[in-house]
């Protein structure tokens, strides 16, 4: 994990905390039924930024060990999960988790895979794995299906810096096929979505890291085609950000 990958996400947790989607509950009885994950497993949820790929796990009683090398996006998510007895905050990188060997039941990586040293962190995803345990990769990906969604992809390929390339790097799938190598992971998809009014759509943009802050010069003409955009597809004065919910999942052997 390099220092950029690191530090890139340090002035946008705020609103990544408040504005990012969550992910469908329905999750934790999928991965009960295809893993065997329940209450007793113990789950490290590696690059877990601000905590939202641990809440379900931890509102299913799990253990969480909340991995994550990027302080103001780690003590934003121990000050949600305070007083929470199965959150413990680590501060640790996907190659090197500071984790003991082969204590972990599940690992999980949510909106972070991308990021990793995909030939270092599997030999530490190993490394503190239990010999039946289990990897999952999730992306929220927006869908991209509705004219509001077309129009909002538009806006990001334009204002986006290094958009294209971040974007499409997020779901490799013949990269994750390696990484599994040589077992087969398999694939589920779920949908998702967020109904934003305009200041929560706002602040969904801004919590991208590749989207310029308002001390870029192209700041204020993209927050005014923003409202343009807003106003043309809201309904009930929100728009309806549309996902897809992927899960890559299988084990390392």
């Amino acid at each position: 994990m390099n220092l950029n990958s690191v530090q890139r996400f340090s002035n946008r947790v705020e609103n990544y905390i408040k504005y990012r989607p969550h992910y469908p509950k329905v999750i934790i009885d999928f991965l009960n039924e295809e893993t065997g994950l329940d209450p007793k497993k113990i789950v490290a949820d590696i690059g877990s930024g601000p905590g939202i790929s641990s809440e379900h796990f931890i509102e299913n009683g799990n253990t969480v060990f909340a991995v994550e090398p990027n302080e103001k996006m780690r003590r934003g998510a121990e000050k949600i999960f305070e007083g929470s007895e199965n959150f413990i905050s680590i501060k640790g990188t996907a190659e090197d988790t500071t984790l003991q060997s082969n204590t972990i039941d599940l690992i999980l990586a949510g909106q972070a895979f991308h990021w990793f040293d995909k030939e270092k962190c599997r030999i530490e995803f190993k490394r503190i794995l239990k010999d039946y345990g289990y990897v999952v990769l999730m992306w929220n990906l927006r869908d991209r299906k509705s004219s509001f969604m077309e129009e909002y992809e538009d806006l990001l390929i334009r204002y986006g810096t290094e958009y294209e390339n971040l974007y499409q790097d997020d779901v490799d799938s013949k990269e994750i096929a390696r990484f599994f190598l040589p077992s087969v992971n398999k694939i589920k998809k779920f949908p998702n979505y967020q109904l934003l009014d305009y200041s929560e759509l706002e602040g969904r943009l801004l919590s991208s890291s590749y989207i310029p802050l308002n001390e870029n010069p192209t700041y204020y003409k993209m927050i005014c085609e923003l409202k343009t955009i807003f106003e043309k597809n809201k309904k009930d004065g929100k728009v309806k950000m549309e996902y897809e919910t992927n899960l890559y999942y299988g084990k390392l052997t």
